[in-house]
């Protein structure tokens, strides 16, 4: 079950890298196209994160049983696994906002919503949310897909990922800017 998490986990960051370029270059009234695609694409990530979540439940109740059966304390010795968790959880609670901005059309043309400054946050919070999500677990993604000598990829992938992550916020506020003050 471990190694589809990590299947699913990979697939997740593949289309969610293309969906945060492509939708920050929408955001940023770079690139106009592509609308139909964009919401296969999020769907179908939708999908995934969503089997992705489900199994992560799983696997967290099974930790959390085997660990209370041998005595541990996972509330206070294992942070990483409640970072891991919590930022989890936020980043479906921000998801939910996310759909509710973005999700609109009419006559087959992409439509966004109203974007003034509540929206602005709960995106920004998405954006960190999945930068803490992300950040902190591609190191047991790489190992669990038996990634070799991933340490020199390992770096690059943060490098890429941050940068796209800053590309998405920035994206972001110049949307916000382009909606409440051009």
């Amino acid at each position: 079950m471990r190694k589809l998490n990590a299947i699913l986990s990979m697939g997740v960051l593949v289309l969610f890298i293309v969906h945060a370029v492509a939708g920050g270059f929408q955001l940023a009234g770079v690139f106009r196209g592509g609308s139909q695609l964009m919401k296969i694409l999020a769907w179908i990530m939708t999908g995934l994160i969503a089997l992705h979540t489900l199994i992560g439940i799983k696997l967290t109740a099974d930790t959390l049983i085997t660990a209370r059966r041998s005595g541990a304390s996972y509330f206070k010795e294992n942070k990483l696994f409640w970072l891991r968790r919590i930022s989890g959880f936020a980043i479906m609670v921000f998801i939910a906002f996310h759909i509710l901005i973005f999700m609109g059309s009419s006559d087959g043309a992409f439509r966004l919503k109203l974007f003034e400054s509540a929206q602005l946050i709960s995106q920004l919070l998405l954006v960190a949310s999945i930068a803490v999500h992300v950040l902190s677990n591609i190191r047991p993604l790489m190992i669990s897909l038996g990634i070799k000598g991933f340490r020199e990829a390992f770096i690059d992938l943060l490098l890429i990922l941050s940068i796209i992550l800053a590309f998405t916020g920035a994206a972001f506020v110049i949307y916000y800017l382009r909606w409440n003050v051009f």
